[in-house]
C-alpha cells in the first residue's frame, strides 16, 4: 500500500457466497474460440507450456484465466504469444468468456465496464489499479470478481502470490471468501473455498 495516501477505502459486502457449481463441455467453433484438448498439439495441455502451432511460426503459450460457473471459480485456458504475460492474462480476463463458454454456463462477475488502469509488480505481489466501476458489483459476485483477479494474476506471474487492489489510485480493502475485509494483500488461500479443480474443456486464442 502506498504511503501518503488517504485512509483505506472499503468495498462493502452484503452477503457471503454459497458454494455450488457445475462444469460443462465447450463445443468447437469456427472462430478463434474453444478447441478440445484432443485437437491441441502434444504437450500443450499443461500450464505455462510453450509450443508452435502448425502453420504458424509464432511460439505460443497456454495460460489460464478464471471465470465463474454457478458460485465457483473455474479455470479456462487461453493461447497467447509466448512467453505469456500479466497484461495479456488480464486482458483475456476482462474480455470475459467466449460465446461458446457463455453458452455452456460460464460467466464473469467482473463488471464489463471495469477498466484496468495499471498493474505493478512489487516483489511477491501485484498491485491492480482498477476503475471505480469495479466497486459497482456487490455481495457474493463482488467476492467472486476479486477471486477471479487473484487466481488469474497469481497463476501467470512467477513469484507472485498476493494481490493488492486500488480504485482510481486509492488503496481499498477487499472481502475474502468468508466476507472478512482485508486491507492487506490477498492470495489464493483467501478464496480457496471458491475453487475446485475441474477438467479443461478447451482453449481459445488468436491462432
Amino acid at each position: 500500500m502506498r504511503t501518503g495516501r488517504s485512509s483505506v477505502a472499503t468495498i462493502a459486502v452484503t452477503a457471503v457466497v454459497t458454494l455450488a457449481a457445475t462444469a460443462c463441455g465447450v463445443p468447437v467453433q469456427t472462430r478463434p474460440v474453444a478447441l478440445s484438448a484432443s485437437q491441441l498439439p502434444a504437450g500443450l495441455t499443461g500450464a505455462s507450456t510453450t509450443t508452435t502451432l502448425r502453420g504458424s511460426s509464432t511460439p505460443v503459450s497456454l495460460i489460464q484465466v478464471y471465470f465463474v460457473a454457478g458460485d465457483r471459480l473455474v479455470a479456462r485456458s487461453r493461447l497467447v504469444p509466448s512467453p505469456g504475460s500479466l497484461p495479456e492474462a488480464l486482458a483475456d480476463l476482462l474480455a470475459g468468456p467466449t460465446p461458446a463458454e457463455s453458452a455452456a454456463g460460464i460467466r464473469t462477475t467482473i463488471d464489463p465496464a471495469t477498466e484496468l488502469i495499471s498493474e505493478r509488480v512489487i516483489r511477491n505481489r501485484v498491485v491492480l489499479d482498477v476503475s471505480q466501476t469495479f466497486a459497482d458489483t456487490g455481495g457474493p459476485d463482488q467476492i467472486l470478481a476479486i477471486a477471479q483477479f487473484v487466481y488469474t494474476v497469481t497463476g501467470i506471474q512467477t513469484g507472485v502470490n498476493a494481490v493488492s487492489f486500488e480504485l482510481g489510485a486509492s488503496p481499498v480493502a477487499v472481502p475474502t471468501a468468508n466476507g472478512t475485509l482485508l486491507s492487506a494483500p490477498v492470495g489464493r488461500a483467501d478464496y480457496s473455498s471458491l475453487f475446485t479443480a475441474t477438467s479443461q474443456p478447451g482453449t481459445s486464442g488468436p491462432f
